[in-house]
């Protein structure tokens, strides 16, 4: 490598590119093939998921399940679904371990209709140490206004298992949650009229203001009037053409396979846990010259043990310590200089030429950052 500049490659195939000997994810794409259609990248306002949550009990645990003697709301749950019962366990004492109280979740699309099922998750929240071949008692599910949404029951289907004995135990994946498909039936819907809207908003999941007006363009083009236009970074609003009237799925259909081109932020990320670099295609740098060095202090330990002669009544054995010191300050490495206004490939090709792990690459790009010669958004995770 020249002590004065490196020399970057000029190669600039635009294809997706891993540099997994130094960390790298390299995201970037074919312009011809950067399109994407709207359906993709934006949310239609009102269509969304409601999360519901219940409380319940699972029994017919192979004493897998919470000691009711020292887990008081199991206990107490129990009592309360007996008496509902018609059963009376107050005057009775209670020990079981083939009960669990867990914790019910699930999520109710959109357009959900009464009678229709859902899948469900179950969560122990005690001391139970599995849930398999658990059944899930009847358990209502609300939203978050406290309305009663659907209602679950089955039998829990979980993803790993335990094992134990007297020397060892075993446990693989999490089998104190599991699932019950189609175990929760709609009760109520959550109301809302599509075909009454008198305009739709597009929700961008990635708010752009450039992006939002390609989506406006392009659905404008598309229907042949100005009828589209972008209110913010994050929303796109569309009006109901006269021959949509009272059909706005159609026109939803239609407009969410229109393909745009979305624009993104200059952005570098950073997980400094597992030493993962992400650098957008937009990424350019300013001219900046770079070294990189490290200094490496090895401290070894090598005791001796010291003994007397053969039959000699006045010495003793002793351990001599040993230190053996070595600084290393890399002295071979130089002085680099990446040129101003460099592509992405360019960038990744001149900073593989310093010869550095992830570690090393992630304080180079926050040090050219902290420079001002990053022409990007830094983003640390």
């Amino acid at each position: 490598m020249n002590a004065r500049m490196i020399k970057l490659s000029t190669f600039r195939t635009w294809t997706m590119r891993a540099v997994l000997a130094l960390g790298f994810v390299v995201a970037t794409v074919d312009p011809g093939q950067a399109s994407s259609r709207i359906k993709d990248i934006v949310d239609v306002e009102g269509v969304r998921e409601n999360v519901l949550i219940g409380y319940g009990l699972v029994v017919g645990l192979n004493a897998t399940g919470d000691k009711t003697d020292d887990i008081n709301f199991t206990k107490e749950s129990l009592i309360a679904m007996l008496e509902r019962m018609g059963v009376n366990t107050r005057d009775g004492k209670i020990d079981t371990k083939d009960l669990a109280a867990v914790m019910v979740t699930a999520t109710l699309p959109p357009f959900a209709r009464q009678g229709s099922r859902i899948d469900v998750t179950v969560s122990a929240m005690g001391k139970a140490s599995s849930l398999q071949g658990g059944t899930l008692l009847v358990t209502p599910l609300v939203g978050a206004d406290g309305e009663v949404y659907a209602v679950s029951q089955g039998q829990v289907a979980i993803g790993g298992f335990s094992a134990s004995g007297q020397g060892a135990s075993v446990v693989k994946g999490v089998p104190t949650s599991g699932r019950i498909a189609n175990g929760a039936i709609v009760e109520r819907e959550v109301p809302f009229s599509l075909n009454s809207l008198r305009d739709v908003k597009l929700a961008l999941k990635n708010p752009d203001f450039t992006t939002a007006r390609r989506i406006s363009q392009a659905i404008n083009a598309y229907l042949g009037t100005s009828i589209a236009r972008p209110l913010d970074p994050s929303t796109v609003q569309v009006g109901i053409p006269a021959n949509y009237s009272g059909s706005v799925v159609d026109l939803i259909t239609d407009v969410e396979q229109l393909r745009v081109e979305p624009d993104q932020m200059a952005r570098v990320v950073i997980d400094e846990k597992s030493g993962i670099i992400v650098i957008g295609a937009n990424v350019r740098i300013s001219e900046v010259a770079i070294a990189q060095g490290n200094l490496t202090i090895r401290v070894t330990e090598t005791p001796q043990v010291s003994q007397p002669s053969p039959f000699s009544s006045t010495g003793t054995t002793t351990t001599v310590p040993r230190t053996d010191i070595q600084v290393n300050e890399d002295k071979d490495k130089r002085l680099a200089i990446v040129n101003d206004g460099v592509s992405l490939q360019e960038l990744v090709d001149g900073l593989n030429a310093l010869g550095v792990g992830p570690r090393d690459m992630i304080s180079i790009l926050q040090a050219i950052k902290a420079s001002g010669a990053l022409n990007a958004e830094l983003e640390v995770m």
